[in-house]
């Protein structure tokens, strides 16, 4: 058996909402479709995945997830996460009546493809099953064999929910990656800890570094990049991070513009993630 995943994507300005403390709306958003790009990509690499649609009416998102390979269906209904999966569902049924879908979350950065295949394969063995997320209170995958309704009933407790519709609990060890989703800085750092995927990785990278040199009369100096890079901020940009006082060696959070010779650090806080 092979299934089509059906994966929601809010506009990304609307996305990861509970990043913003630690991330900043900005660098939340292109989070998010980093998250988006890694689970797909890994995703499309499964030997038991034919496709993956991404039910989303973001533009930048649709255009980024239809270059590596997913088909892109608007969320016409928008009326939240399950209308649309639902929808996306009645889209890939369409088409191909007799198609096994599974649901999947858009935010696992860590995902890997081997660990997918196995939750998928055990979900092959009946009409209905669930994964719970990490927490072991949410779902990150719902599939529905052919013949079977995907009935979704994401949100919340949602792992309650699918057990009492009559989903098979998937119960298996060694698939941490499919259960990790993120949705704050302590999820972002147990992903990190297993290990994101290239895109999540490039953006963080973008996105944090160590203080290097820092003048307290001026509020102004220097951060390192993971990269060895120096850049340079300005009183601006430290007061924006709404700090007192930063010490060389401190990991920071920042917020980068400019290109080239003109690349400079906007906005500079303690690192949270």
């Amino acid at each position: 058996m092979t299934w089509t995943l059906v994966v929601p994507l809010k506009p990304l300005s609307r996305a990861k909402t509970r990043l913003s403390d630690a991330a900043g709306d900005g660098p939340r958003a292109s989070l998010a479709l980093a998250f988006a790009q890694d689970t797909v990509g890994a995703a499309l690499a499964s030997r038991w995945v034919r496709e993956v649609t991404v039910v989303t009416d973001d533009p930048l998102a649709g255009r980024e997830l239809s270059a590596l390979g997913a088909r892109i269906v608007p969320d016409s209904p928008g009326r939240g996460l399950n209308a649309a999966l639902a929808y996306g569902v009645r889209a890939v049924r369409g088409e191909r009546p007799g198609a096994a879908v599974a649901a999947m979350n858009a935010d696992l950065p860590a995902l890997r493809t081997a660990e997918l295949d196995l939750v998928l394969e055990a979900a092959s063995g009946f009409p209905r099953a669930f994964l719970a997320d990490a927490a072991g209170v949410g779902t990150t995958l719902l599939s529905a064999a052919a013949g079977a309704e995907l009935a979704p009933a994401f949100g919340g407790p949602s792992r309650a929910r699918h057990r009492a519709s009559g989903a098979r609990e998937i119960e298996l060890a060694g698939v941490d990656s499919v259960r990790r989703d993120v949705d704050t800085a302590g999820d972002l750092r147990a992903a990190m800890a297993l290990g994101v995927g290239v895109h999540t990785r490039a953006r963080l990278a973008d996105m944090q570094g160590t203080a290097y040199t820092y003048d307290p009369e001026t509020r102004a100096g220097s951060v390192l990049l993971d990269d060895g890079t120096p850049l340079p901020f300005d009183t601006a940009a430290f007061d924006a991070g709404g700090l007192r006082m930063l010490r060389p060696g401190q990991r920071v959070r920042i917020e980068v513009a400019g290109e080239g010779e003109q690349r400079r650090v906007v906005f500079v806080t303690l690192q949270t993630f």
